[in-house]
């Protein structure tokens, strides 16, 4: 047994402040029949000249896989579970939910039924606890915010409400094996770090993920603003945003740090619902299109000039973030005067309807010129009980046919669609990627290590409330043993290894059990002792049972009662979560890794180094 000896050492700041601005949010719709990224209001012209063209069904053998959800069923968006029980050793209610990795088959005239894949099955996973935990993950495998597919892994963004205000939104970064549906690593990250997009894909050309993301603090480029006839958009209306806008922009994204970097100077305000790269390094993007349109014999909708509507193609130079554009002479219907005006070089729609909601769409490393896309079928929309057409679904889906979904191909040399197959049972996706044909099959990048910076050999790393870790080399089968000191006003108030908890011996000893990984982590937390008069009047006067245990991402509290508080702060004094905690004999909360917290709970306020 090897013994080596440590001090804590760190000043204590009392936590104050919060997360500072509003979180806005804002969707303009476009008119999609002109297809114009940027016109003056009474410059708008019809157009008289008709096409028709046809596009040929494709007969490619194609398995398309992507995180799917199914949540429109018969009555209303409800997503179905099945409740497997409570499992005492996780101290977890055990779930078996629709969400998950899915496939699905184009074999050139029919689309297989969208199955989970790995399968989930009950009676086989009942009693595993391994398997339990990992189907009861699929939970939070959902990328309302975007999702990307890179090589076999997988990276979901989730956003969510920690205490149901805007201001409080978060965002659950989570890393996932494509092939196993393992979870790898979980990071919650702050509203600020904006990673709410349309869509992430890989370039293979550059080896870059870049993203359609959600922009909240960022000025319109000075020749639209400055423009007598700009548009002014709700967000000029409120004190102190005058000029800042909330809309999309082309950015990269680190996997590693979670750093999203614009590229696009200014913001584009169309309803983007998809995003892909193809193997060319080419990113395309869908709008939402229209919400009316009546169907041609091909199926596809047309305006009164006989011109495609629906969902519009568009392309966008990665270098400079821009949308590819082209000049078209238009006159002024009211004045006569000719102008130039910069359109979407697709002068058509896709002729297909789909809802303003997130989509997906990808390519096959094969075929750069074919873009698969699952959206809503007719704009998802159906009739109710009253015979009048709304936004709910169709409660007479399967029967009339108009299911909520389809499979489209997309051509992106004319930017018009074809729709292959309606999607059965409505799936919907966040990512999509081809099966053994993906464009960043063989990426040399890992969102899980995007630096490749593990360390060869067996280390321990040991936190402690400080800025960094140490970390320390270890021998296989060797058990280590630590000395641990407190400075004063504070106590040793837990120590984890691996995320389980180690005793403390009548001597101040805390040893490991015999080293069985390559990389291990001990993190020890400490409690305050003595408090301010402000805080002797806050915490009750009474012991808590409460302890705060650390492990790889976040914090595992036991002990707490019913309606007690957990708030926890960083070194800096925002406020990044508070709750009331349910009273369960185990609450677990995901935290950044990386970064010093204090956490208060009950009558204990704890400092901890993840």
């Amino acid at each position: 047994m090897k013994t080596l000896f440590f001090d804590h050492i760190c000043k204590y700041e009392r936590p104050q402040g919060a997360f500072p601005c509003r979180f806005h949010v804002l969707f303009i719709l476009l008119q999609p029949i002109l297809n114009i990224t940027y016109m003056k209001q009474s410059t708008l012209a019809t157009i008289a000249i008709a096409l028709t063209l046809t596009l040929g069904v494709s007969a490619q053998n194609v398995t398309i896989k992507g995180v799917g959800h199914n949540n429109r069923y018969d009555d209303g968006e409800q997503m179905k579970t099945e409740y497997l029980g409570f499992n005492k050793e996780l101290s977890k209610s055990i779930f078996i939910v629709d969400n998950g990795l899915y496939k699905m088959s184009w074999n050139g005239t029919t689309l297989t039924t969208p199955e989970k894949e790995p399968p989930v099955v009950a009676d086989e996973i009942r009693g595993n606890n391994d398997r339990e935990l990992w189907a009861n993950n699929f939970n939070m495998m959902y990328g309302n915010s975007g999702a990307v597919y890179v090589n076999g892994k997988l990276v979901t963004i989730m956003s969510r409400d920690e205490s149901s205000t805007p201001d409080e939104q978060l965002f659950a970064v989570r890393k996932w094996d494509a092939n196993t549906g393992d979870l790898i690593s979980t990071t919650i990250k702050p509203k600020s770090s904006a990673l709410e997009s349309a869509g992430m894909s890989y370039n293979p050309v550059d080896g870059k993920v870049y993203g359609l993301f959600y922009v909240t603090e960022a000025q319109l480029p000075q020749n639209i603003t400055e423009d007598g006839e700009y548009f002014v958009d709700q967000d000029d209306t409120d004190a102190g945003r005058e000029g800042l806008d909330a809309g999309y922009a082309i950015c990269t994204i680190d996997l590693a740090t979670l750093k999203v970097t614009p590229i696009t100077p200014g913001l584009y305000y169309d309803n983007f619902v998809t995003f892909a790269i193809n193997s060319e390094g080419r990113a395309f993007a869908l709008t939402s299109g229209a919400t009316r349109g009546v169907e041609d014999n091909d199926g596809r909708m047309r305006n009164i000039e006989g011109k495609l509507t629906g969902a519009q193609l568009c392309e966008f130079d990665l270098t400079t973030g821009l949308m590819l554009t082209k000049p078209v002479e238009r006159t002024d219907a009211m004045t006569g005067e000719t102008y130039i005006s910069d359109e979407n070089i697709y002068g058509e729609g896709t002729g297909y309807c789909s809802q303003a909601r997130r989509q997906s769409a990808c390519f096959s490393k094969s075929d750069p010129n074919k873009m698969y896309w699952v959206g809503y079928y007719n704009s998802g929309k159906g009739v109710n009980d009253w015979g009048s057409w709304t936004t709910l679904s169709d409660r007479d889906w399967r029967t009339n046919g108009k299911y909520d979904t389809a499979l489209y191909e997309v051509d992106i040399t004319t930017g018009i669609g074809t729709r292959l197959s309606k999607v059965d049972n409505r799936w919907t996706f966040s990512a999509l990627w081809v099966d053994g044909d993906d464009p960043s099959d063989g990426a040399p990048i890992d969102p899980f290590n995007p630096g490749n910076e593990e360390p060869e050999g067996v280390f321990i790393a040991i936190q402690q409330a400080e800025s960094g870790s140490v970390w320390q080399k270890a021998e296989m089968g060797v058990q280590y043993s630590y000395f641990i000191e407190a400075n004063d006003g504070w106590r040793i108030h837990s120590v984890t290894f691996n995320d389980n908890e180690l005793d403390i011996d009548e001597n101040g000893f805390v040893t490991t059990p015999a080293i069985s990984a390559e990389l291990n982590r001990l993190i020890v937390t400490y409690e305050q002792t003595t408090y301010s008069s402000i805080q002797h009047s806050t915490l009750n006067a009474q012991d808590s049972t409460v302890k705060v245990l650390a492990t790889a991402d976040g914090l595992r509290i036991t002990g707490a009662q019913q309606g007690d508080k957990l708030d926890v702060y960083t070194a800096d004094g925002r406020a990044c979560l508070s709750q009331v905690l349910s009273g369960a004999s185990t609450v677990s909360v995901n935290l950044n890794p990386g970064q010093l917290y204090i956490a208060k709970v009950g009558n204990k306020v704890v400092k901890v180094k993840l």
